[in-house]
């Protein structure tokens, strides 16, 4: 599990291979991964936008961004969490991915929130961040 905490907003990252959607031999694995956003704060905040800068292990950067996360802009209260799943295709059998997600408080104060680098190895690699 990866971790960070800004602004006391945690969010933690597990990532996991998906075999059943990965062909090796035609250079294709694929990863999900697990995350849940903690509001720790004393006061609500809305995940407006996402930004993700993913890496293979060859150095070949992809970028995404856009709004809310898997269609949705949770708002969370303080002590609340939100959690989803999403995925990530590669080209190559491992990389890193990392990023921020933009928060909204009720009175328009708008800041970013840090999520973790993770590191994405085929099974039988070594876990470590590229």
């Amino acid at each position: 599990m990866y971790r960070a905490v800004t602004s006391d907003i945690e969010v933690c990252v597990e990532p996991f291979y998906l075999e059943e959607q990965s062909d090796p031999e035609d250079s294709r694995y694929v990863w999900g991964y697990r995350i849940v956003i903690t509001n720790h704060s004393n006061e609500p905040a809305r995940l407006t936008h996402r930004y993700w800068h993913i890496t293979d292990q060859n150095g070949v950067v992809d970028e995404v961004a856009g709004p809310g996360v898997v269609g949705e802009t949770p708002r969370l209260s303080p002590g609340a969490s939100y959690e989803y799943s999403s995925g990530c295709p590669l080209d190559t059998p491992s990389g890193m991915m990392h990023g921020h997600y933009v928060m909204e408080t009720d009175d328009g104060r708008v800041f970013e929130v840090k999520i973790p680098a993770f590191s994405l190895d085929s099974p039988g690699m070594a876990r470590t961040l590229n």
